[in-house]
């Protein structure tokens, strides 16, 4: 299924995710933050979003049929770009750029800048964690953080912030959480996890369910799996300062509100974690990886400072500041446009 939600900027980018319980809705609701996301980076490009339902860890032969066919069903469909998500990769993205002429988050073979490969998603996250840390007076050295969802943008995250002195106290995937308050070895529980392992078999630290990621005391909690892991439900239970949305929509609009009346600084999902779509745009011009690096840094910290300013000024939530930023964007390219 493919949604198209605006292309007022120019030709949808959106990722193409591949996982056994995707939904309608999902797809609907991941388009729209894909709008905004790119409205936000100044991107001249409009959202969308496509979802396959199916096991991402089929026989690869069998993925290829599955995802050439994909392509072969939407080749027409030229207001789409897609782009790798949550179950789909550099190589799924050649498959349908071989189908269709059209895709970004290609291998390098064949001319692409390999987003997940160079992480790109997790470099922009943590450029925006900077400016928010900076707002706040958190020092990143020291500060301690958690991550739910151990996968392309977690990991990256994690090791860019260990870069910075900050420190990995716990992790999760979809089998369980490992804990260890004086700290994990970023590039060593990267190893263990690339060679097939659970996180909950690494031999440091302390073993736990998947859910007791929400639990853990930390500075910087970084959401990077799936949608609407906090809800008003569970926010209380989140001891931290920033919350740093590294996948789309990981949190409801009531948990954000609840998080917001006790103080803890929310950085808006496609303000922080744009860094894979800016990385992508560059891509489709034809640009090098530095020139992506680049664009990320600036526009990321640019955008964090502006939404969470705007925020402080209006004593509003960086979200609702981030959707009027992104959606005055949207109305201003629509008016370029002949037909709106």
């Amino acid at each position: 299924m493919v949604v198209v939600d605006n292309v007022a900027g120019g030709p949808a980018i959106g990722g193409v995710r591949m996982a056994p319980d995707v939904s309608t809705e999902e797809a609907f609701r991941l388009a729209r933050a894909m709008t905004l996301k790119n409205a936000a980076a100044g991107l001249p490009h409009g959202g969308g979003k496509s979802v396959i339902y199916g096991d991402p860890t089929m026989p690869l032969d069998e993925k290829e049929g599955l995802i050439r066919g994909f392509a072969a069903a939407i080749r027409n469909l030229n207001d789409y770009i897609p782009g790798p998500d949550m179950g789909t990769d550099e190589l799924c993205m050649g498959w349908i750029a071989d189908e269709t002429g059209r895709a970004v988050g290609l291998p390098r073979e064949i001319g692409g800048i390999p987003l997940d490969e160079m992480g790109a998603t997790g470099f922009g996250l943590v450029a925006a964690i900077d400016v928010a840390a900076g707002r706040i007076g958190l020092d990143l050295p020291g500060a301690r953080v958690a991550i739910q969802g151990f996968g392309a943008v977690g990991r990256h995250a994690a090791r860019f912030l260990q870069e910075k002195g900050s420190i990995l106290v716990a992790a999760s995937d979809s089998r369980g959480t490992i804990a260890a308050p004086q700290g994990l070895d970023v590039a060593d529980l990267v190893a263990h996890k690339s060679a097939g392992r659970p996180l909950t078999a690494y031999p440091v630290g302390r073993a736990l369910d998947k859910d007791a990621i929400v639990d853990v005391a930390c500075d910087i909690w970084i959401p990077a799996a799936r949608p609407d892991v906090i809800t008003a439900a569970n926010a209380d239970r989140l001891e931290t300062r920033i919350v740093a949305q590294g996948a789309n929509i990981p949190c409801t609009a009531e948990a954000e509100e609840a998080l917001a009346a006790r103080g803890v600084l929310v950085l808006p999902d496609f303000i922080a974690n744009a860094g894979g779509v800016i990385c992508a745009a560059v891509e489709y011009r034809h640009g090098t990886q530095a020139q992506a690096f680049a664009a990320i840094d600036e526009r990321i910290r640019m955008n964090t400072r502006v939404v969470l300013e705007e925020a402080a000024r209006t004593n509003t939530t960086p979200r609702n500041a981030a959707v009027s930023l992104a959606k005055a964007r949207v109305h201003r390219a629509g008016q370029t446009r002949r037909w709106r």
